[in-house]
C-alpha cells in the first residue's frame, strides 16, 4: 500500500486540464458546505470523493461515514477505513438494518433503492446533528448516471445526498487518474459491489448466504483473484472471474479453486466462461421491464 500522499499542487499537475477543471468543479461545490460526511466504501470512487473533500475543506472539516450490515464483507470494511487513515480523516462506522426490510430480502431489482435509502435515513436520523454535518455526500461517477441498474441513485436524490463527481462530469477512468495522481491505496482497486448483488433477483437475501459468499470470495482473494464474483444458486456456486483468469482457474488451479469455494459452505462449484457480468442479475430485468426503479 502506498503510504505517502502527494500535496495538492503536486498531485494536480499530473492531470489534464479538463480534469483540472473537473476537480474545481467538485471543489466548488462541496466549498459551498460547512462540514461535510462522505459515504465511503473503500472503493475508488468514494476514496477520491473523500480525498477531494478533504483537500478542499481540510481534515477538520470531513467526516468518513461507513455504512456496515451483513452486506459488506469485512475486507471491504477494513478497506475504508485504510483510507480514510491514509487521508486523515475520522471515521464513523453507522450499522444499517436494511436485512429488517421486506423489501429489501425480497431481493427485487430495486433492493439498492431499499440499502441506500436505510443507509441516508439512518445518517439523517442518528449522524447529522451528533457531528454538525450540514451536507452528505457519495461517490456516484458519470458513468453510473447512464446505467440503468443503479436504483440506489434514487434514495440519495430523495434524500439531498450530493454527488459532486458526477455533477462534474467525472466517469470512473477520470476517477482512477486522479486517485493514482494522489497516490490513493484504492486507485487501482477492482469493483466490490456489496454481498447482496451475488444473490438472483426475487431469491431472498439472507445473512447466511452473504456469509457463504463472503467466505468464498475471500478464500478465492488469498489464491491470488482479487477480481471475481461468487454468484449464490443454492448448492452451487458460480464464479465470475475475468475472461483472462478463467484456464488458470479451471487447469492448474482447479482444486485449490474447488477446495476454497467449498470450504465456505457450497457443495458444487462452476466457473462461468463468460467471465465478469457486472449487472448479470439486474440488467435483463430492467431490459424486460419489470424494475419499478
Amino acid at each position: 500500500m502506498t503510504t505517502t500522499r502527494s500535496t495538492a499542487t503536486a498531485w494536480s499537475g499530473a492531470l489534464s486540464d479538463d480534469e483540472r477543471a473537473a476537480v474545481g468543479h467538485v471543489a466548488r461545490e462541496l466549498a459551498e458546505h460547512r462540514r461535510v460526511g462522505v459515504a465511503l466504501s473503500g472503493g475508488v470512487d468514494s476514496s477520491t470523493l473523500l480525498a477531494l473533500a478533504t483537500d478542499t475543506l481540510g481534515r477538520g472539516r470531513v467526516l468518513a461515514l461507513v455504512g456496515v450490515s451483513p452486506s459488506l464483507a469485512a475486507e471491504e470494511r477494513a478497506a475504508a477505513h485504510d483510507v480514510a487513515a491514509f487521508v486523515g480523516v475520522p471515521v464513523v462506522e453507522v450499522p444499517t438494518a436494511e436485512t429488517e426490510r421486506a423489501a429489501y430480502r425480497a431481493n427485487g431489482p430495486d433492493r439498492c433503492f431499499h440499502c441506500r435509502d436505510t443507509l441516508f435515513t439512518t445518517i439523517e436520523e442518528e449522524v447529522l446533528d451528533r457531528y454538525e454535518l450540514d451536507a452528505v455526500a457519495y461517490g456516484e461517477n458519470a458513468d453510473d448516471i447512464v446505467r440503468r441498474d443503479r436504483p440506489g441513485a434514487r434514495a440519495a436524490t430523495e434524500h439531498g445526498v450530493l454527488r459532486p463527481l458526477a455533477a462534474a462530469g467525472i466517469d470512473k477512468a477520470a476517477v482512477r487518474r486522479i486517485a493514482r495522481a494522489m497516490n490513493l491505496p484504492s486507485a487501482d482497486k477492482p469493483a466490490a459491489p456489496c454481498l447482496a448483488s451475488r444473490i438472483p433477483h426475487f431469491e431472498q437475501v439472507t445473512p447466511e448466504k452473504m456469509s457463504e459468499i463472503e467466505r468464498s470470495e475471500r478464500a478465492l482473494h488469498r489464491l491470488g483473484f482479487p477480481d471475481c464474483r461468487v454468484r449464490h444458486h443454492g448448492d452451487v456456486a458460480r464464479v465470475e472471474l475475468p475472461a483472462d483468469r478463467i484456464a488458470e482457474a479451471t487447469g492448474e488451479r482447479r482444486k485449490a479453486v474447488l477446495d476454497a469455494v467449498r470450504g465456505a459452505g457450497f457443495r458444487f462449484v462452476s466457473v462461468d466462461l463468460a467471465g465478469l457480468q457486472p449487472g448479470a442479475f439486474t440488467l435483463p430485468l430492467i431490459d424486460g421491464g419489470r424494475c419499478a426503479g
